[in-house]
């Protein structure tokens, strides 16, 4: 791949940098671990590494409450660890994308703490969002907003005065009108792109300006506010002002070589509010999840796709699709767990990369882990779940890639337990046990990224609809070089026939065929399979 626009068709894999690989043996992933394992993911066939936050933090919220923008925390290494882990990222071809969370700090930031320790009205709290509270005494806060993780957006301090926090309380909401902070996160930005990372990925890219005045939200369904994945105009989302501060940000990416890029985790009212945040003076890209919320359904899918791509053609730009990730359950689970969910998924990854756009992959889900249901209460750290009782730990529990028993290579031997137990049953997932197996999830996914890169038309070809039978979806990928792939995707619960002549690259299940498929001997699709063609002609 150039340098080029290398992003649009790019195959991202999101590390959860706690999760992936432990090299010192304490149980917590790591960037020496990641470093040791970056032939795995240059055999894999991804084009690019996503790191969630290795920055020094207390780790309240695995890491996204900041304590220090520039320096790695101890618990994965040191900024030496990080230049030496890139450096062997580009030598294998493999770029790199940070996290940076600009909307919060934590609350251990030398700024917060610098903020409580000064009066109200000082410099220092107009960093962040301080208020006086409602009432007589102050002893109400100052509107309705409620956390994302439950409960209240305001915490109130010794003096009186409350600030607000849109997650955790030990993650302060920053104050984006200040000057200050705007200049504060350019020179981060600056600083990772000095040290060679290759892009940005913007957590909650939608919230760092809240709507003059702070109004409440008022009275909603259900009595809870829809908070951050939804799709109604909330005061302290989307905001309009919000998209001064990435046409600040571009000409920062655009001044260092290499095609530097950023990817907004974004949710907007309408597909036309997101495509603001796309353009040549704004971001490159924003996450699709209505592609990760579809139901496993033609209907469905067919709708997200369809939409998706208007969106795209509305900025001249790219989507991006997504099965999981580490805040929703993984797509095994959620399409019926078991070896039905596992059926049901592998078809969803071959669907999801034949399509135009970038594709990010969440680790594990190569290897076709499921979510792990089940953890001790005592052992989640989803600070979400004391609140709600929802968390996001199951989808975050460490790789497995070796072994027959727990933590399965997941550090050496002797280490610490992982952070998160694996359970038993993984032995069956590890990357070990999958490596050479023609059956695996594994083998799925290194045969389906190897064909993607290799094949012009699943990189920059056009797509076109193929008509099919209902509960089928079938396209054709054609590449400016004459090349044609199809992709059938049976997601019915009867055989079908395949709609299109040519010879199999890959399938999700075992294809009712061998050699090259003709309409004088017709494949027969196995239900909720997918397959990949090279076309010799289209029927």
């Amino acid at each position: 791949m150039t340098d080029s626009l290398w992003w649009r068709s790019a195959a991202v894999y999101q590390v959860y940098v706690r999760s992936f690989a432990d090299c010192d043996g304490d149980g917590i992933g790591d960037l020496a671990g990641i470093r040791s394992r970056l032939p795995y993911l240059r055999d894999l066939g991804v084009d690019a590494l996503w790191l969630t936050p290795f920055y020094a933090s207390p780790m309240v919220d695995g890491g996204y409450d900041v304590a220090d923008y520039r320096r790695v925390d101890p618990a994965f290494g040191d900024l030496d660890d990080f230049d030496a882990m890139i450096a062997d990222a580009h030598a294998a071809g493999l770029r790199i994308i940070v996290d940076v969370v600009p909307n919060h700090t934590s609350s251990a930031h030398p700024w917060f703490l610098a903020a409580l320790a000064a009066a109200p009205g000082s410099t220092e709290r107009e960093r962040y969002l301080f208020r006086d509270g409602r009432g007589p005494d102050g002893a109400e806060p100052p509107n309705d907003w409620q956390s994302i993780f439950g409960g209240p957006a305001w915490t109130r301090v010794e003096d009186g005065q409350w600030y607000l926090h849109l997650f955790d309380p030990a993650q302060p909401d920053l104050n984006w009108r200040n000057p200050e902070v705007r200049a504060e996160f350019e020179d981060v930005l600056r600083f990772w792109l000095d040290r060679g990372v290759d892009g940005f990925r913007i957590d909650v890219a939608h919230g760092m300006i809240k709507a003059e005045g702070l109004p409440d939200v008022g009275p909603v369904p259900g009595g809870r506010q829809i908070g951050l994945l939804g799709k109604a105009r909330l005061p302290y989302f989307d905001q309009d002002e919000v998209h001064e501060i990435y046409r600040a940000w571009r000409p920062i990416l655009d001044s260092y070589p290499g095609d530097r890029m950023a990817v907004a985790e974004a949710w907007a009212e309408t597909p036309q509010r997101l495509a603001r945040y796309i353009g040549p003076d704004e971001l490159h890209q924003a996450f699709n999840f209505d592609f990760l919320d579809a139901t496993f359904t033609a209907d469905s899918f067919r709708k997200v796709i369809d939409g998706s791509l208007a969106e795209a053609d509305l900025v001249g730009a790219p989507t991006t699709w997504v099965l999981s990730n580490h805040d929703k359950p993984r797509h095994v689970t959620r399409y019926g767990d078991g070896p039905a969910g596992l059926h049901r998924a592998r078809a969803a990854a071959l669907l999801m990369l034949a399509l135009p756009g970038s594709a990010y992959l969440y680790q594990g889900e190569e290897l076709g882990l499921p979510e792990v249901l089940d953890l001790p209460d005592e052992c989640r750290q989803d600070p979400a779940f004391p609140r709600t009782g929802e968390s996001r730990d199951g989808c975050r529990v460490p790789v497995p890639w070796s072994g027959t028993a727990p933590p399965f290579g997941f550090g050496p031997e002797g280490g610490a337990p992982a952070w998160l137990p694996a359970p038993a049953t993984w032995r069956e997932y590890t990357v070990e046990a999958q490596t050479g197996d023609p059956g695996s999830t594994l083998e799925l996914y290194r045969a389906a990224l190897r064909v993607r890169r290799d094949q012009p038309a699943l990189r920059d070809g056009t797509l076109r609809w193929l008509e099919a039978e209902p509960d089928v979806l079938a396209f054709v990928r054609e590449g400016d070089d004459g090349s044609a792939i199809a992709c059938v995707v049976n997601l019915s619960g009867a055989p079908v026939t395949v709609p299109v002549a040519g010879r199999p690259l890959v399938a999700s299940a075992p294809l009712d065929a061998s050699g090259s498929v003709t309409h004088a001997t017709p494949a027969v699709l196995a239900p909720e399979t997918a397959v990949w063609l090279e076309l010799s002609s289209v029927g």
